[in-house]
């Protein structure tokens, strides 16, 4: 059902006095808002707001950042892209593009 036929149906049961004003108003503010929400995926802000650290770092701070978003301490994840880059150096690879990419705590 698209958003259009939703708030029909919304103003249909508001004129028929199911809902009230308020109610209506309530209702149709919750599936517009619902419905900008659904444009974006959900890991975008989580993604947006990762940094490389600055304190926790021996290479980059690709892990010591990680490790801060996720709680997760940070040789677990140095462990982790040790072990992906043994297979076929795609650990290396998707660190440098993380080093890259990824900006560090103190830049926006």
């Amino acid at each position: 059902m698209s958003i259009t036929d939703e708030i029909a149906k919304l103003h249909q049961l508001k004129e028929s006095g199911a809902l009230t004003e308020e109610e209506f108003a309530s209702a149709k503010t919750r599936l517009l808002g619902d419905s900008s929400t659904h444009c974006a995926p959900a890991g975008i802000a989580w993604v947006n707001a990762l940094r490389r650290s600055r304190d926790d770092r021996w290479l980059g701070g690709v892990c010591g950042g990680i490790a801060n978003r996720t709680g997760v301490e940070s040789w677990i994840w140095r462990l982790l892209w040790v072990l992906l880059a043994l297979f076929g150096g795609v650990g290396v690879l998707a660190y440098a593009l993380c080093w890259i990419f990824v900006p560090d705590e103190n830049v926006g």
